[in-house]
């Protein structure tokens, strides 16, 4: 037992010295019980939920200022993550989304088809408030919801736990202005906005669909072509540019490891794909997630395997499915975790909107990191 003491204590001393030079800056924080929900609020703001069954913090968190002072870094006395905003809820939180333009969120517990309406408060209140419950009688109650919020035009959301209930509905009315037109049951694994009205919906299996909120047609599918067992998730990038959502770029990730990238020009045959060296350490696939870098060229990101967070350049990977090695590798979560019994997971990731190399994620310990990574092998990604 001394000898894999001895054997974690020096991984540990190996990885803090790695890290001086890899990241460029790195906090941590330690939340009361574990997240897997990062929604920004603000360029320096990040709103977090606990996901266990009973009551749960929900937390407004303002970023390290060490993080953003470029200059002079040592004259910056804010090292640590504050909360600013702060309440509970009695259940878990399994989806948060953040409403543009406004302080509120909206949750729902990951079992349920209620949607929560919370405001987050301002700089006369430090209290997170629940104001208002969204009851959905179109969605499956025992599955959970996805949520997406609109672009522009009035406050509201869409969400759907099935294909067959995705459904756009205004905030302050609770009035319907969007239902989808087909009776297909498949379960949603993820659901983004693309535009002001076309969105996409992946199925857990892998399909996608494409869905106007202006028409009442049905979605149009595209199928994964991949294997009958694995559950997928999605990832989404869009041109902040361009309002035209063929501009946009999606990535699938399966739970056998596998990324596939299309263009919604022509999603029956993908731009590229990869395997993926990951070492699976959990069998759930719930937190399974590809996140797009929204300030950075073809650069993806992947946790929910194992205890690290992986960055990919997909830049030179090709129609063929071929394996590629990460560009970076986030290993500090599995650092924070001493029992040898224990495998550490990653429950959720999040890019800096702006900041391209700045990742938020967190731990089924409970661990919140924020770091800046450094790019040893290329200037540009």
């Amino acid at each position: 037992m001394m000898c894999d003491t001895s054997s974690d204590e020096n991984e540990f001393d190996d990885w803090f010295i790695e890290s001086l030079k890899i990241y460029r800056s790195i906090h941590e924080y330690q939340l009361e019980h574990p997240t897997r929900v990062f929604e920004w609020t603000g360029d320096k703001t990040i709103c977090v939920a606990g996901y266990r069954l009973s009551k749960n913090e929900i937390l407004e968190l303002l970023l390290p200022l060490k993080l953003f002072a470029d200059d002079n870094q040592g004259l910056c006395a804010e090292r640590d993550f504050k909360v600013v905003h702060g309440g509970f809820t009695d259940g878990s939180i399994n989806c948060l989304k953040h409403i543009p333009g406004t302080r509120c969120v909206i949750t729902n517990d990951g079992c349920s088809s209620q949607l929560y309406v919370w405001d987050v408060g301002d700089d006369d209140s430090d209290v997170i408030k629940r104001t208002a419950d969204i009851h959905l009688k179109t969605a499956s109650s025992d599955k959970g919801v996805k949520i997406d919020s609109c672009f522009t035009g009035n406050a509201c959301v869409l969400h759907g736990s099935q294909v067959n209930d995705i459904q756009l509905t205004e905030l302050t009315s609770g009035a319907a202005l969007y239902t989808v037109g087909t009776d297909v049951s498949d379960a949603l694994s993820a659901l983004q906005f693309v535009s002001g009205s076309v969105y996409l919906a992946c199925s857990v299996d892998g399909d996608l669909y494409v869905g106007d909120t202006r028409v009442a047609s049905p979605p149009l599918r595209s199928a994964a072509g991949g294997r009958e067992a694995d559950h997928w998730s999605m990832g989404v990038r869009t041109d902040p540019s361009s309002p035209e959502p063929s501009s946009c770029c999606i990535a699938r990730l399966s739970s056998s490891c596998q990324v596939v990238v299309s263009d919604l020009r022509n999603l029956k045959s993908p731009v590229c794909q990869a395997q993926l060296n990951v070492q699976r350490k959990t069998t759930c696939d719930d937190f399974i997630l590809v996140t797009w870098a929204p300030a950075l060229e073809n650069c993806l990101a992947v946790s929910g395997f194992d205890g690290m967070v992986q960055i990919y350049d997909t830049a030179s990977w090709r129609p063929e499915l071929m394996d590629f090695q990460p560009l970076f590798s986030h290993r500090g979560h599995m650092m924070s975790e001493y029992n040898v019994d224990t495998s550490p997971v990653v429950t959720t990731h999040v890019w800096h909107p702006s900041r391209p190399r700045t990742v938020l994620s967190a731990g089924v310990d409970g661990s919140v990191h924020v770091w800046d990574w450094v790019d040893n092998a290329t200037d540009s990604c």
